[in-house]
């Protein structure tokens, strides 16, 4: 006869109730996240620029002027995305600091929102930053930690965070994901909203740059989206990982050196930007992109940083092509900041000399453009 072990008594758990709801913190957030929002409600849309080209081409040109947001660029409505994504993730405390790694543009934009509710903000950003942001972010409140290698300011700007408690709010990681791209009023959203009226109201291309990704990552998924057939370019400066890891294929693309267009071109591919959303790329030489600006002025009267050139310079080459197969239509890009920002770079020629930037050869290459309608 076999004999059967006598069945076990089946363990019971004990109870658990671990309760961390912190009435005091929850108001502190609602608060918080109230003064943030407002900023939005108390903010008109920016205006959509159209650049004087002669009408026999058909082709139009907008710009969307981001300069003219309160903390003056585009990094104004990620830095609104960043607050709110992490303060509804509970990853922002009172009387913590929040510390980026950024360029310039961000930080201001970010030392804006810290001020806003109440707590210290720390920008880890390249030495080699324009003096006018710094100043920027001091005005708000903000604390500028500097690195003589931009490529340093990832691990210090996390280093500070663990080291201060605070939060690293890491614009790289995040971009793509703290703004909503369906709509709520995204920069995709408000571009088609005014060009609503326009002769061609869809465009045959958008002209971003990319400094995290998060802004081609928000217009190419909105098209898609939608469903438009726009198509999507992102023009690259000099020394930026983001071209070559997207026309080879290979997101571990690495450059040994930084960018000198503030605010865009990183020496790695950023996790915010999204490769396979992208339809086209072009990489702008920075001559390229600091006659680009300066023609603008010439323009429209309004002087823009570099970054705007090096669209600038990829969405002209666009007019000249579609001049050229005698196809009509409209295409949109941005003016990312205002050019007062760098007055000491890319406005002074003493800083062009020392940078060994001939801009002249680019010169000749717009002012044939503007008189034939090809850029080559």
């Amino acid at each position: 006869m076999v004999s059967h072990p006598a069945p076990s008594t089946p363990t019971i758990a004990a109870e658990e109730d671990v309760n961390r709801y912190d009435p005091e913190y929850r108001g502190w957030l609602e608060t918080a996240i109230r003064r943030v929002r407002s900023d939005a409600n108390r903010s008109a849309d920016t205006h959509l620029v159209r650049v004087p080209l002669p009408a026999q081409w058909g082709v139009d040109l907008y710009l969307k002027d981001e300069s003219v947001h309160p903390t003056g660029s585009l990094k104004h409505r990620l830095a609104r995305s960043l607050f709110l994504h992490a303060l509804c993730n509970g990853w922002i405390h009172p009387g913590k600091p929040v510390i980026e790694a950024s360029s310039g543009s961000t930080a201001v934009s970010e030392a804006y929102f810290a001020s806003l509710i109440g707590v210290p903000f720390y920008a880890v950003m390249a030495r080699s930053t324009s003096q006018q942001k710094v100043d920027l972010i001091e005005f708000h409140d903000g604390t500028c930690h500097f690195v003589d290698n931009a490529h340093e300011v990832y691990a210090v700007a996390a280093a500070l965070a663990e080291e201060t408690g605070g939060h690293y709010m890491d614009q790289f990681t995040y971009a793509e994901q703290a703004t909503d791209w369906r709509g709520n009023n995204n920069i995709a959203e408000s571009i088609f909203e005014q060009m609503s009226m326009e002769e061609h109201p869809e465009p045959a291309w958008i002209v971003a740059t990319a400094g995290t990704g998060g802004t081609s990552a928000t217009l190419a998924r909105y098209v898609r989206y939608t469903g438009r057939s726009t198509g999507i370019c992102v023009a690259d400066p000099e020394n930026s990982a983001f071209f070559p890891g997207w026309r080879d294929h290979d997101p571990s693309v690495t450059t040994a050196i930084g960018s000198r267009i503030e605010g865009i071109g990183r020496q790695r591919v950023e996790s915010s930007f999204i490769a396979s959303s992208i339809d086209r790329m072009m990489r702008v030489p920075d001559a390229a992109s600091i006659a680009s600006v300066l023609l603008l002025e010439e323009l429209i009267g309004t002087r823009a940083g570099a970054s705007t050139g090096t669209s600038l310079w990829a969405a002209l080459r666009i007019v000249s092509e579609m001049v050229q197969a005698g196809t009509q239509g409209s295409i949109v890009s941005l003016i990312c900041d205002p050019g007062e920002r760098y007055l000491d770079k890319y406005y002074s020629g003493t800083w062009l000399q020392e940078q060994e930037i001939d801009i002249a050869p680019y010169q000749r290459r717009l002012e044939d453009f503007m008189r034939t309608g090809r850029l080559v």
